[in-house]
C-alpha cells in the first residue's frame, strides 16, 4: 500500500520516487507526490531523514529534510 497524504482541501496524493540522470551523468533519486496511486514507484513510507509539509497557497505536499 502505497503511503497517502491527506492535504488540507482533502485530496489525496501518493508518494513515489524514481531515478534520473541528471545532465552531468550523475544518477539521483527524486520523492514526489502524485494522486494516481500507480504511477511509477509508489513507497510505502516516509525514507528516513524527511518529513510531509504543504504549500499552505496551493495545497500540494512535499518532502523536506527533518
Amino acid at each position: 500500500m502505497a503511503f497517502a497524504h491527506e492535504n488540507s482541501k482533502g485530496q489525496t496524493y501518493y508518494l513515489h520516487a524514481k531515478n534520473v540522470t541528471l545532465r552531468n551523468g550523475r544518477e539521483q533519486k527524486i520523492f514526489y507526490f502524485a494522486r494516481a496511486e500507480k504511477k511509477g514507484e509508489s513507497l510505502d513510507a516516509v525514507p528516513n531523514g524527511y518529513k510531509v509539509g504543504e504549500n499552505q497557497r496551493t495545497g500540494l505536499p512535499f518532502l523536506s529534510k527533518a
